[in-house]
């Protein structure tokens, strides 16, 4: 199916509708709901120009058009797209998930996912999850985090995997390069997350959130400028390791939500370094462990990856810049 477009001039009497409302009537097939949608996602157009909100009043004579996307396949589709693979047996798959590879197919990301790339290796030795060939995601890396993930190939292995997550009977570590030098060396993280009171695309601290836990420890630092933390998830919360981070008074270099103007510790570092630092296209955040039992035969598996080279390569470069 190709993508749709249908343009209407409005005439006097529609004057003071809703645009959902006149679009959904004017075409004749698609429900308000289903076009208020559309205007949402930025596929209407009014004279030209986007038009962003349903409710907006009709103009008569304005030139309105709405354009209905082509329909995507159902399932994701499989992807050669290169993993590297930690283990793998018929009921799970672990990997170390390179830094600008999204998990799972979304608006936005509708193909060239870790979903289709593992649709393409695991092939027909996929028996499935609810009916359909595809694998099971356990839990979720940010697009540009990298590390070690987990993804089930059974229904089985989903709702035992899924469990010992939400029971947190796992060990999961991070890596993660922050400014500043936290004045604990050593602690807790102990702050409800939900959603940004004003930015509904981002977390915040909030009093009301879910509880959340992180724990960490400083391992190096460089004077007071940044540090390199390890930290230990006792909760899963959404971006839980950057907004505590954050929340603590020192955000992640790179990450491009929670680091929100120049840290003041940037200008203590020499010019490479901080240049680098500074420059650092993605949040310097690494899985760097996961530990947990197999859902199946209870063995414990514990997984490691060290540093990829682009934070790695930051951490030489402090070294060789230290003051």
């Amino acid at each position: 199916m190709n993508a749709e477009r249908h343009e209407f001039r409005a005439p006097p009497e529609a004057a003071g509708l809703r645009a959902d409302r006149f679009l959904a009537e004017a075409i004749g097939s698609l429900s308000r709901s289903r076009v208020k949608a559309l205007i949402v996602a930025g596929h209407a157009s009014r004279d030209g120009q986007m038009l962003r909100e349903p409710a907006e009043a009709i103009r008569p004579g304005a030139l309105y058009a709405l354009e209905i996307p082509a329909a995507i396949p159902a399932l994701p589709q499989p992807q050669d797209i290169p993993l590297t693979i930690l283990h793998e047996d018929t009921d799970l798959i672990v990997l170390d998930k390179p830094a600008g590879l999204v998990v799972h197919p979304a608006p936005g990301n509708q193909d060239g996912t870790l979903v289709n790339a593992l649709l393409a290796h695991a092939g027909d030795d996929l028996p499935g999850i609810g009916g359909e060939k595809r694998p099971g995601i356990v839990h979720r890396l940010d697009k540009d985090t990298s590390g070690v993930m987990v993804a089930a190939k059974t229904e089985l292995a989903l709702r035992r995997l899924s469990e010992s997550f939400a029971e947190r009977d796992l060990d999961r570590h991070y890596l993660a390069l922050c400014w500043g030098l936290p004045a604990v060396m050593e602690g807790e993280i102990n702050a409800p997350i939900g959603r940004h009171p004003a930015d509904r695309k981002r977390m915040a601290v909030v009093e009301r959130g879910k509880p959340a836990i992180t724990r960490y420890k400083v391992l190096l630092s460089w004077g007071a400028s940044c540090a390199l933390v390890a930290c230990r998830l006792l909760t899963g919360r959404t971006h839980q390791i950057r907004v505590h981070m954050a929340h603590l008074g020192h955000p992640l270099v790179g990450d491009p939500v929670y680091l929100r103007r120049t840290p003041a510790t940037a200008r203590t570092l020499p010019p490479p370094a901080r240049d680098a630092l500074l420059a650092f296209p993605r949040q310097a955040l690494h899985a760097a462990s996961l530990g947990f039992r197999h859902p199946i035969s209870g063995q414990p598996l514990h997984f490691e990856r060290p540093l990829p080279k682009d934070m790695a390569a930051l951490l030489t470069l402090l070294d060789c810049n230290a003051e």
